[in-house]
């Protein structure tokens, strides 16, 4: 039943899509230094007027790209995302359009109905557990002040980054997420990501270097690395290495807002438990897609296409715009242009 309310939303997504009347998608860091406050608030250009932020953490969004904001998401609801998380990696549940993703370190012969073979799951758009965590008021209250008030939840994950085999495969590399979405403004766009657990440099926190927030989007590739890198892991090719950098050590129900264009990436988990971490993008359905065809966007525009179509069994039949209209949900306000 579930597999049928799934693909009967794709086929009125993809009918949606061949209308011609249809519109289109129209806290404190813990290490390393920030940049210092220097502007007058009209020049404001990364945040929107609220009564939410304060003066200075509007400031500090504003220079740096993000903002922690500490134990905004209870223990009770983490726990029950987590209990979810583990229904799916025993096979329990199998949410549709869900995609499972294995470090590439572990060979298929161990893969076994278990979270110990699982490091991330993309899109639970369709598990009303998890999705629970895109609608929380007190996740919306901040995502407001970034994109304003009629909110699309865009792209979903829950991040179980393993214990490192060896081969440092656990590592993310530095990345900026706009390199994933052809949809703009970037500055309408904000992730939302919250610790399941304490993070630290051990187990591989985010690093994030501040103001770069400010610049343009890089070209990505998959980085040379000789222990192999996991499927979609893209990484800027050229960037400033002497950058200052911020490890965001965060405890359970800690949650950072960044900036699609800052960049960031996370370190080899050097314990052996698994580091949790749940996270949705948030766009204004004011924001409008873009072809990324002949652009730096678009070789992962095609990778995302060709894991679709595998998933969906579309063989060709999906665009990276009907993709992302098939993801997309309305969390709060009104359906603008989507």
């Amino acid at each position: 039943m579930e597999q049928q309310r799934a693909s009967a939303r794709l086929r009125i997504v993809l009918g949606h899509l061949g209308d011609p009347s249809a519109g289109a998608l129209v806290a404190s860091p813990t290490s390393g230094p920030i940049a210092p406050a220097s502007f007058h608030p009209q020049q404001f250009q990364y945040t929107l007027d609220n009564d939410v932020l304060s003066l200075e953490q509007r400031k500090f969004y504003e220079e740096n790209g993000f903002l922690v904001i500490k134990n905004l998401v209870s223990d009770a609801d983490i726990q029950r995302f987590r209990v979810e998380f583990e229904k799916i990696c025993r096979e329990e549940s199998k949410p549709v359009g869900l995609m499972v993703m294995r470090d590439v370190s572990i060979a298929k012969s161990e893969y076994s109905p278990s979270e110990k073979t699982i490091s991330k799951i993309q899109d639970f758009q369709e598990d009303k557990e998890l999705f629970r965590f895109c609608t929380l008021p007190e996740i919306l209250k901040y995502v407001e002040c970034f994109t304003g008030p009629n909110i699309m939840a865009m792209h979903t994950m829950l991040i179980n980054k393993p214990p490192d085999t060896g081969k440092k495969t656990s590592r993310h590399p530095l990345h900026q997420d706009l390199h994933y979405f052809p949809f703009r403004p970037s500055n309408r766009i904000v992730c939302a990501w919250t610790a399941m657990e304490h993070i630290d440099r051990k187990n591989g926190c985010l690093v994030v270097l501040p103001g770069t927030h400010k610049g343009c989007l890089k070209p990505h590739d998959y980085p040379q690395w000789e222990g192999g890198v996991n499927a979609m892991f893209h990484g800027i090719q050229d960037y400033d290495k002497d950058h200052a950098r911020v490890h965001l050590v965060m405890e359970k129900g800690d949650t950072v807002f960044f900036h699609p264009l800052l960049i960031h990436g996370s370190g080899r988990n050097q314990t052996q438990g698994f580091r949790k971490a749940i996270s949705c993008h948030f766009a204004s359905a004011d924001c409008h897609y873009i072809d990324v065809k002949g652009t730096i966007q678009e070789n992962i525009g095609k990778e995302v296409v060709r894991i679709a179509d595998r998933l969906y069994g579309t063989k060709s039949g999906l665009n990276l715009k009907d993709i992302w209209m098939f993801r997309a949900r309305l969390v709060k306000g009104e359906r603008i242009t989507l």
